[in-house]
Order: C-alpha cells, then sequence, then structure tokens
C-alpha cells in the first residue's frame, strides 16, 4: 500500500541540521538509530519510504529513526557520508550502532523486513 505524499510516521524525526546528526551518532552508543536518507523526487525513494513506516507500524525494536531529505538538507547529506564513511546513495537506509554504520540498504533492498531483520540482528 502506498502512503500520501509527504506523510510522516510521527517517530521519523527529520534530520536538518548537523549538531542533529551528531546527536544521533552520540544516540547510537545506547539505542540503535536507522537513518533514511531521502530523494522526493523519487519513485523508488516514495517505495522504501513506506517500507520503512510500514516496518515502524508493524514493529517496536527501541530503535530511533530519522530521515534526511537530500534536496532540502545537501549539507546533512553530505555530512552523513562524510562522518560514517558510507557511499551517498537515495534511497538508503543506514543502522548505526556505537557510532558506526553496521547495515546498510538502498534502493529496493530497502524493505520492512529487511530493516526488521537488522535492527533485531544488532540489538
Amino acid at each position: 500500500m502506498l502512503l500520501h505524499w509527504g506523510y510522516m510516521h510521527p517517530d521519523l524525526a527529520t534530520v536538518e541540521h548537523l549538531d542533529e546528526l551528531h546527536r544521533l551518532i552520540a544516540e547510537s552508543e545506547s539505542r540503535p538509530v536507522l537513518l533514511f536518507k531521502h530523494s522526493y523526487t523519487c519513485g523508488v525513494s516514495m517505495e522504501a519510504l513506506d517500507e520503512l513506516v510500514l516496518h515502524m507500524n508493524e514493529s517496536a525494536t527501541g530503535a530511533e529513526y530519522a530521515m534526511v531529505t537530500v534536496q532540502t538538507h545537501r549539507a546533512v547529506s553530505n555530512a552523513v557520508a562524510q562522518k560514517l564513511g558510507v557511499r551517498h546513495e537515495t534511497p538508503q537506509a543506514l543502522l548505526i550502532k556505537d557510532g558506526k554504520v553496521v547495515w546498510s540498504a538502498s534502493h529496493f533492498r530497502v524493505t520492512a523486513a529487511a530493516v526488521e531483520d537488522a535492527i533485531r540482528t544488532q540489538s
């Protein structure tokens, strides 16, 4: 089921500033953080966001969830790649634990089941 444009899950925080990214990385020391890099002009990214929201609606993992929209927050998106040592892709899901990326997926590999499995495996 596709969701409406602009739908935001109440537990999916938007990351708009570098200090918010730094806080998320620090938060990953105490619980997993799933960071989703999103492009609002890409159909594949919209499908990946739908999958992430589906996972969030069906699971209670204790993880923190956040999203960076690449068109509107390019500096944050670039900092994600630089600080976490990952190649930029959109859509892209990054599971961060202890300040490091422990799992990532992009494009059609971002599914509710894949996110669920990654978080459960790393918790």
